[in-house]
Formats: structure tokens, C-alpha cells, sequence
């Protein structure tokens, strides 16, 4: 089974990080009903599924800000099931974004209140859901030339 490598791998403590910092944001969408906040966690799930999650506004302060005062993580893993999960993400604040726009404020709430539970997990108990339906999904409906998604041991 092929595993990620180092340079595609991204640290497991930055996606909690991120988490944090999104179930922060949708938050306060919960509480405001902003479109622009909503909007603002939008284009940075679509920042990270476009150009991967070690590139997200959010991993980018990670990786400046935390990570040095932390040292190397233990274990890397392949950043598909996080890119997945944002690609999830995505998909829900977009409809959320429609409903608050449309005037259907419940339904736009209702789909943030999802994201914020599955990035709440995430941060606080490291349960990634989209990982999660990625990893079911690809043994489901394997595809051919992608093997399984492991984790990386890294030596200290």
C-alpha cells in the first residue's frame, strides 16, 4: 500500500488546528447569520480543495505560527481524506451560503450547524467525519492506480 510521503504528507495536528479555527468561524456564523463570515469559510474550504490543505489561509498560519513552537509531529498522514473533507465542507457552507441568500435562513443555519459539528469533532477529538466517508468510499468504490491510505511514522 503506498503511503504518503513527506512532502505531500501534512502534519495531523495542523488539520485539528484548522478545525479549531473553522468550527470558530462557523461559530459565529450560528450566532450573526453572516453571509460574509459564511463566505470568508467558503472560499477557504475551496482554497484548500483547489490547491491542497497544506496551502489553506488556515494551515498556512499553522505552519508559521505553530507549528515551530510544537516540533515535528510523530506521524504524518495523506492529505486526500482532509482534502475530501474539505471538499465536504465546502459543499455545505455552499448550500448554506444559497439558503442564507434565498431568504431560507433555518435551512442556511441548519447546514452550518452540520459543518460546525463535524469540525468541532474534528478539533476536539480528532474524528475527521470526511476522512472518514473518504476512507469508506475508497473501499467501496476502489478505484484503479489508488492503493489505501495509511499513515507515516516520522523518526524524530
Amino acid at each position: 500500500m503506498p503511503t504518503a510521503t513527506t512532502s505531500d504528507a501534512v502534519d495531523p495536528r495542523g488539520q485539528r488546528f484548522a478545525a479549531g479555527v473553522t468550527a470558530a468561524v462557523l461559530a459565529a456564523v450560528l450566532v450573526t447569520a453572516s453571509t460574509a463570515v459564511l463566505a470568508w469559510q467558503a472560499s477557504v474550504f475551496a482554497l484548500a480543495v483547489v490547491f491542497g490543505v497544506r496551502r489553506s489561509p488556515y494551515a498556512l498560519v499553522y505552519a508559521r505560527l505553530v507549528r515551530p513552537r510544537l516540533g515535528p509531529p510523530v506521524a504524518v498522514e495523506d492529505p486526500g481524506p482532509p482534502r475530501f473533507a474539505q471538499l465536504v465542507g465546502l459543499g455545505f457552507s455552499a448550500f448554506a451560503l444559497a439558503g442564507l441568500a434565498t431568504g431560507l435562513e433555518t435551512l442556511g443555519l441548519v447546514a452550518v450547524g452540520a459543518a460546525f459539528g463535524a469540525a468541532f469533532l474534528n478539533a476536539v477529538f480528532g474524528l475527521c467525519l470526511g476522512c472518514e466517508a473518504y476512507l469508506l468510499i475508497t473501499r467501496i468504490l476502489p478505484v484503479r492506480g489508488r492503493g489505501g491510505i495509511t499513515t507515516t511514522e516520522v523518526s524524530a
